[in-house]
């Protein structure tokens, strides 16, 4: 790991240097783009400012750690973080030497960002609640920030032709949404042993696909040979000429199904063969005294260890501000030993904790989360920050919760399910798998450059029901929130059930507002 530091201590005058030259016009946005994005940096809109993504390995932090991301963004000025879909943290609105500055202090605190975009291995899924979900089949969180780990040991190393997603689901909720990745590892148990259920070929933005399914589950100690399968068949097989055609998925495509999952099979036992990755992590100590209290909140889970409790943060927008960040590291500094991980639904869970320690959480945190699904949206960062952004996702979430706040009765907002809203096609707000979601677009109306967003409806990552969501149609954002109302009005128990059984009683509202 030393030697790792160094490398990436030793990259940064060369960044600096490339910095400044995109900053004075001596490289361009596309040039600047494809060397910055490995370094987990992006230039912003505005061309001047920059945004870096922190890598928080498989989401799991530590109280320290997040000590260290606030105090970054705190001594830069900064009023808030931005929580992504990733699990990672991203900090807006920098100077080039902010962001070296913050990199140097990241790499001495293992809070990484090489390879937090560009053409890498992106941060690794987990489902947040494994190890105390009391669904899961094991857990799996010492596989996944195994496997992160063994990603940033190489980083400076890769290759690819496109960024290589994994994640890792300790039960078929599938909270770390393997079924839509490059790669993904669903735990079971078979014969009394951990096994995993592999998905591959998945993804989401253009083109999207669920990924195939292997016939046979593998060992859970085999992951990191799959995980190398795949990786050396990507660089093998994968599309260097046309970065639209470069991702895992179009290989499926290319190959065929069948000669895919045998292209990939074949890989995989042969670094099984090579040996020297069998994962035997180390279990994670969950053991702690319980003590039960009766709590009607549903930003609180019961874990399956007796007395003990998760907390859910979901600041709106996954837009944290620093001054709600401090009160929470102030009553997390009162707990001993407090778990905290960062969920791929722009939130942050704090686990382990027991009745009373809970209760001061929730309490802390009061002022952070809304009181129903849809304040616990999941919205991409989107213009004018976003380079790539066609929308301003951000405000159209926040337009759609303030209307439902101070119009419309608390009961109607109660039915509606969160909404996954991306500002565009590039789904960072994972639109297509969302019960509702949106995804930015302009349109010309009657002469006019409108702001649009076209809905989907039905989309699930849930095992068993994962599907892509379906178009309904463009709307005006400026109708959305109307729709939504009309929308919520007529919804019966769960969203994604009742549309599924009443869709035409949806396409019946939606012809009213859609273009």
């Amino acid at each position: 790991m030393n030697n790792l530091k160094e490398i990436l201590l030793s990259e940064l005058p060369k960044f600096k240097e490339n910095s400044l030259k995109f900053i004075n016009g001596e490289m361009s946005k596309l040039e600047y783009k494809g060397f910055s994005g490995g370094y987990g940096v992006y230039a912003q809109r505005d061309k001047k400012s920059f945004m870096i993504r922190l890598r928080t390995s498989a989401g799991v932090i530590s109280k320290s750690q997040l000590h260290t991301i606030y105090n970054m963004a705190y001594e830069n000025k900064l009023e808030k973080i931005h929580i992504t879909t990733r699990q990672a943290v991203q900090l807006h609105g920098l100077t080039v030497d902010q962001i070296c500055n913050i990199m140097e202090e990241g790499i001495n605190k293992d809070i990484f960002t090489r390879g937090g975009g560009g053409n890498f291995p992106r941060n690794v899924g987990l489902s947040p609640l494994s190890g105390v979900d009391p669904d899961e089949a094991f857990d799996v969180t010492p596989y996944a920030v195994a496997t992160d780990k063994h990603f940033i040991n190489k980083i400076t190393t890769y290759h690819l032709p496109r960024k290589l997603k994994v994640s890792y689901s300790s039960c078929n909720h599938d909270d770390a949404h393997c079924t839509v990745q490059d790669l993904g590892f669903i735990a079971t148990i078979k014969d009394g042993k951990p096994y995993f259920n592999v998905y591959v070929g998945g993804g989401l933005g253009k083109n999207p696909r669920v990924g195939l399914k292997l016939d046979e589950p593998i060992e859970a100690k085999d992951a990191l040979y799959y995980v190398e399968g795949l990786t050396k068949l990507f660089v093998d097989y994968g599309n260097y000429e046309n970065k639209h055609k470069a991702r895992v998925r179009y290989l499926v495509e290319e190959l065929g199904e069948e000669a895919f999952l045998q292209k990939f099979k074949e890989y995989s036992l042969k670094e099984k063969e090579k040996g020297g990755l069998d994962l035997t992590p180390e279990p994670l100590d969950y053991s702690k005294e319980g003590i039960e209290v009766d709590i009607c909140d549903h930003r609180i889970r019961k874990q399956k260890q007796n007395g003990l409790y998760t907390v859910y943060i979901h600041p709106i927008g996954g837009q944290l501000y620093l001054k709600d960040l401090k009160a929470l590291l102030n009553e997390l500094d009162k707990i001993k030993n407090p778990m905290i991980r960062i969920g791929m639904t722009e939130g942050m869970y704090i686990l382990n904790l027991n009745g009373k320690e809970a209760q001061k959480i929730l309490e802390v945190s009061k002022t952070i989360s809304g009181d129903s699904n849809l304040e616990e949206s999941i919205c991409c960062i989107g213009i004018p920050i976003c380079q790539m952004g066609i929308q301003n996702s951000q405000k159209m979430l926040n337009t759609i919760i303030d209307y439902f706040r101070e119009n419309v009765d608390k009961e109607i907002m109660q039915k509606l399910p969160r909404l996954y809203i991306s500002g565009c096609p590039n789904s960072c707000g994972v639109h297509q798998i969302g019960s509702i979601g949106l995804t930015g677009k302009m349109k010309n109306i009657d002469g006019t450059p409108t702001d649009v967003f076209e809905i989907y409806i039905c989309g699930c990552f849930e095992v068993g029901k994962s599907r892509l969501g379906t178009s309904i149609g463009d709307f005006k954002a400026s109708d959305i929130p109307e729709f939504l109302h009309e929308l919520g009005k007529i919804i019966e128990g769960d969203f994604f059930e009742f549309a599924t059984n009443n869709t035409e009683k949806v396409l019946e509202i939606a012809s009213k507002y859609k273009l």
